[in-house]
């Protein structure tokens, strides 16, 4: 299986019938117009930044990092103008009071399954089928944003993780009932790096500055022994961690984040030097920052420049998101 770009599915599985269009669905029509009508307000500035007009340096060119194939490179001049971003990426509290007001239902429920990481799964679990390129990843019938490990699981002490099991059409339904959006790729890149140029991280260059832990990524050997130094196996909360320069939580590791625009490796060849917006067509969606998984053994994605992708109607257990607005005046919390 591979990730919609025939790249092998080592991160991020797709669903191997992605072609197949699965309409969003609510639970009345009462609730899908309160769902349309949402996107004409001005979302609350409570849990964003404001991040001013400015200019930087996409993409990475440093071949210790990149992972082939991925479209890291050529790094070039990128110049936004002013937008909001979410500190954090949205929680499991957040996205049961999006369910709650609109009885929203999600992709995963509607499939009737997703992916879950196999060693999270319990003891005993029934073999289900598994990727072939990534073993690790398990289809469960079942699992999905309220049920993470499949039937029998809940979200009992994780109301502050970030959602999982999310759809990019999940993740932009809950940004249209905000008033938000998703952040395109660079919006996202340029709040990660939080000010500093060309950095591998929000923090600078060492994964563990003065051995200390600032991300949520795979310590062990992958992926059957996980050392687990600050407890956490899985997601951990969304404030877990010191924020970047630019006020965002957890921009590196815990989950991979859903970004407004299509994947394509050779988009930074020809990216416009103003406000990028990704190609006008595609068949994967750009998701950024890794996850929980991301151990340097097989993947080093969890920096600031790294890219990868899924479909849009695909869903894992280590894959979330964060809202971004436009710079007109918000709501006063």
């Amino acid at each position: 299986m591979t990730d919609g770009e025939g790249r092998p599915a080592c991160c991020n599985p797709s669903r191997p019938d992605s072609a197949v269009a699965v309409a969003v669905a609510v639970a009345d029509p009462a609730a899908q117009a309160a769902l349309e009508s949402s996107a004409e307000c001005s979302p609350s500035v409570d849990g964003m930044v404001r991040l001013e007009a400015a200019t930087f340096l996409m993409g990475c060119q440093d071949r210790r990092w990149v992972v082939p194939g991925d479209g890291e490179s050529p790094v070039h001049e990128v110049s936004l103008a002013p937008y909001w971003i979410d500190r954090c990426a949205v929680s499991n509290t957040d996205f049961g009071a999006f369910t709650a007001a609109t009885g929203y239902v999600t992709e995963a429920e509607q499939y009737g399954w997703s992916f879950v990481f196999a060693g999270l799964l319990p003891p005993g679990f029934p073999d289900t089928r598994a990727v072939a390129a990534a073993p690790w990843w398990r289809q469960v019938h079942g699992a999905c944003w309220r049920h993470p490990e499949g039937p029998g699981s809940g979200l009992e002490g994780r109301a502050d993780h970030p959602v999982v099991h999310v759809s990019f059409n999940d993740a932009s339904a809950y940004a249209a009932w905000a008033g938000k959006r998703l952040p395109t790729e660079a919006e996202w890149e340029y709040a990660a790096r939080g000010g500093l140029e060309q950095a591998a991280f929000p923090w600078g260059e060492d994964i563990e500055p003065s051995g200390t832990r600032r991300m949520n990524v795979w310590q062990g050997r992958f992926p059957d022994h996980h050392t687990r130094p600050d407890g956490w196996y899985g997601t951990a909360p969304v404030t877990a961690y010191p924020p970047g320069g630019h006020g965002l939580y957890n921009a590196c590791g815990n989950v991979w984040e859903w970004c407004a625009d299509w994947y394509a490796p050779d988009y930074y060849v020809r990216s416009p030097r103003d406000n990028p917006t990704g190609p006008s067509l595609g068949t994967a969606k750009v998701i950024r920052g890794g996850s929980y998984l991301c151990h340097a053994s097989y993947c080093r994605r969890y920096r600031v420049a790294a890219r990868s992708s899924s479909t849009p109607d695909s869903s894992t257990g280590h894959q979330g998101f964060r809202c971004a607005a436009d710079a007109r005046p918000l709501h006063a919390p």
